[in-house]
Parts: C-alpha cells; structure tokens; sequence
C-alpha cells in the first residue's frame, strides 16, 4: 500500500478519524510516512503538526490516545479514514469531536 499512498507536495496525506463504534467523524489531521509508520507500529494515532514542524502522538499529554482498530485508504489513494476507539474527548476543547460547530445559515436534519 505504501508504493499507492499519493502524498502531497509537503510529503502529507489527510487523515480522517472516526470512532470505531460510533461512527462519528473526530478529527482531520495529517500524517507523513513517519507518522504513518509509527501509528502502525504503536497502534495509536500519531500525527504531523503542520505548526510545529513535529509529530504528534495524540494523547500523549492529555492521555485522550486513539487506539487504531483499522486504516482505510480512499480510491484516489489521497486520504486515510482510521478508525480508532477513543480513550477520551478527540477535540483541544473538551468537546467530543472537533467537529461540534454548525455552520452559519445550514440546519442539521436527525
């Protein structure tokens, strides 16, 4: 799989975290090989900080890790879809996902 993953020109591909249970998207972050290569290795979520120029074990701090149940690739081979059980809230701000804001002039239909 590794010879079809289409990186961008800064070497990143966008990841896309979904709980395994749930179903409920929890973030988009981005990953380069390494930080491809460790999250398999670890079995958690590891990401390139596009600020900070580092990776990013998620949960390193707050203890919030995301265990990777399973790693998708889409057909155009540009975006993975990771499905994790969360061990605690996936957003900086407390909330659940960082996905919690409703744009501006659109409804959410249940």
């Amino acid at each position: 799989m590794w010879n079809q993953i289409k990186w961008n020109e800064q070497g990143l591909i966008p990841a896309v975290v979904q709980d395994v249970h749930t179903k409920q998207v929890l973030m988009v972050a981005y990953m380069n090989e390494e930080a491809l290569q460790n999250t398999l290795d670890k079995g958690e979520t590891v990401f390139w900080s596009r600020s900070r120029q580092e990776l990013w074990h998620k949960g390193a701090t707050s203890g919030n890790i995301q265990r990777v149940k399973s790693i998708l690739i889409d057909c155009d081979a540009d975006t993975l879809l990771i499905l994790v059980e969360p061990a605690g809230p996936a957003c900086h701000t407390g909330e659940t996902s960082c996905f919690f804001r409703q744009f501006e002039g659109t409804s959410q239909e249940k």
